[in-house]
C-alpha cells in the first residue's frame, strides 16, 4: 500500500481533491476560489520546474509569461475586441503564442549561463510589465482588461448554461483548474521519463558531456524554454478566467516570479510532488492561511489599531525568508527532492 501511494500519489490526490467540494461546503464559496488560485500556481510552478529543476537554467521572469498568457486570453475574448473566439480556443492560441515568445527569448540567450541568464530573464520580465502598463490602448494600462467571459459562455449542455454556471459557482472553475493541473502533472511525468526529459537532465548535469554523447544542447534548451513558457501561459489563461479580468500589470512582477521560484526550491528541484508541496506551503500560506489569521485577529480584537506589527500578514515575508534559510541549511535538496538530486547532494555522506 505504501509503495502504491509513493508511485501513484497523483491518482490518490486527484481523487481526494475531486471529492472535496462534495463534502466541504466552504469550497462552494470564497475558499473554493482560493484553492483554485492554488491549483493555478501549481501549474505555473511546474512550468518553471522544467527550466530550473530539469534543465538547470535560472529563470527569473516566469511571471512575464504568466501575464502574457492572461492578456492574450483577454484580448481574444473580451467584448472590446472583435475576436471573441471563445474561451477554450483562446486558451489554445494563447498557449501556442506564449510558447513562441519563449522560443524567441531563448534563441539569443543560449550561450548564457548562471547569473547572466538570470539577469536576462529578469530584465525580460520587467520589460513585459512596463509594456503592459504603458500600452493602455491595447492592455487597458493599470485597469487591465475585463470582463473576461467564463468558459462556455453562451453554450448550453443538457439545459445548463455553462457560462452562467462558471460565473455563479466557484466549483466549476475549481474542477476545470484541477483537471488542467492533473493534465500538466501527467504530461510532466511522461516527459520526465522520456528521451527529452533525460536530455534535459543530461544538459543540466554536464552540457559538454551531453553534447559529446550526441545530444543537441541548443534544441534541448529551446524545448525547455518553449515548454516552460507554454505551461506558464496556460496558468495565465486560467488566472484571467478565474478572476474575469487580467488584473493590473503589477500582478506579474518580479515578486511573483521569486515566490514561484522559492516554492520550487523549497519543495525540491526537479521533483513534481516537491513542487506541488512547495506551492501548497508558500502560496497556501499567503492566500488561505494569512487572510484567515488576519480575520481571526480582527475578530478577537487583538489588533484594534491595525498595527502591522500585530498583523499576521505583516510578518509573512519574514516567515518565508526564515523557512528558506532553514531548508537551505538543513535540507538543501528540498522537502520532497528527486532521487537524483538527493543522491548528488548527499554523495559522500553516511
Amino acid at each position: 500500500m505504501r509503495g502504491f501511494l509513493r508511485e501513484r500519489w497523483e491518482i490518490v490526490a486527484l481523487c481526494v481533491l475531486a471529492v472535496a467540494p462534495l463534502v466541504v461546503p466552504a469550497l462552494g464559496g470564497a475558499l473554493g476560489g482560493q484553492i483554485t488560485t492554488l491549483f493555478i500556481y501549481c501549474i505555473l510552478a511546474l512550468g518553471l520546474n522544467v527550466m530550473v529543476g530539469y534543465t538547470g537554467l535560472v529563470h527569473l521572469g516566469i511571471a512575464a509569461f504568466f501575464g502574457i498568457g492572461a492578456y492574450l486570453m483577454a484580448i481574444l475574448t473580451v467584448p472590446m475586441y472583435p475576436f471573441q473566439i471563445g474561451w477554450f480556443a483562446a486558451a489554445i492560441v494563447s498557449v501556442l503564442v506564449t510558447a513562441g515568445i519563449g522560443l524567441a527569448l531563448g534563441a539569443p540567450t543560449l550561450r548564457l549561463r548562471g547569473d547572466y541568464l538570470a539577469i536576462v530573464t529578469l530584465g525580460f520580465g520587467e520589460v513585459v510589465k512596463v509594456t503592459l502598463r504603458n500600452l493602455e490602448q491595447i492592455t487597458g494600462g493599470m485597469k487591465g482588461l475585463n470582463p473576461v467571459p467564463p468558459p462556455g459562455a453562451g453554450v448550453k449542455v443538457a439545459g445548463i448554461d455553462l457560462g452562467l454556471a462558471f460565473a455563479i459557482d466557484p466549483r466549476w472553475f475549481y474542477y476545470l483548474s484541477l483537471l488542467a493541473l492533473a493534465g500538466v502533472v501527467l504530461a510532466m511525468r511522461r516527459l520526465e521519463n522520456s528521451r527529452l526529459g533525460r536530455a534535459w537532465v543530461a544538459v543540466r548535469e554536464d552540457e559538454l558531456a551531453a553534447s559529446a554523447m550526441g545530444i543537441s544542447a541548443t534544441k534541448v534548451k529551446l524545448s525547455a524554454f518553449a515548454m516552460s513558457s507554454a505551461v506558464a501561459g496556460l496558468a495565465g489563461c486560467l488566472y484571467a478566467g478565474s478572476l474575469s479580468t487580467t488584473a493590473d500589470p503589477n500582478a506579474y512582477d518580479f515578486n511573483r516570479s521569486i515566490m514561484v521560484l522559492c516554492a520550487v526550491i523549497l519543495g525540491g528541484l526537479g521533483s513534481i510532488p516537491g513542487t506541488l508541496l512547495g506551492v501548497a506551503i508558500l502560496v497556501g500560506f499567503d492566500t488561505v492561511l494569512a487572510p484567515w489569521a488576519d480575520s481571526w485577529i480582527q475578530q478577537m480584537n487583538i489588533n484594534p489599531t491595525g498595527s502591522s506589527l500585530l498583523s499576521f500578514s505583516g510578518w509573512r515575508l519574514a516567515i518565508f525568508g526564515l523557512a528558506l534559510v532553514l531548508v537551505m541549511r538543513y535540507r538543501p535538496e528540498g522537502l520532497v527532492p528527486s532521487r537524483r538530486l538527493a543522491a548528488e547532494l548527499h554523495e559522500g555522506h553516511p
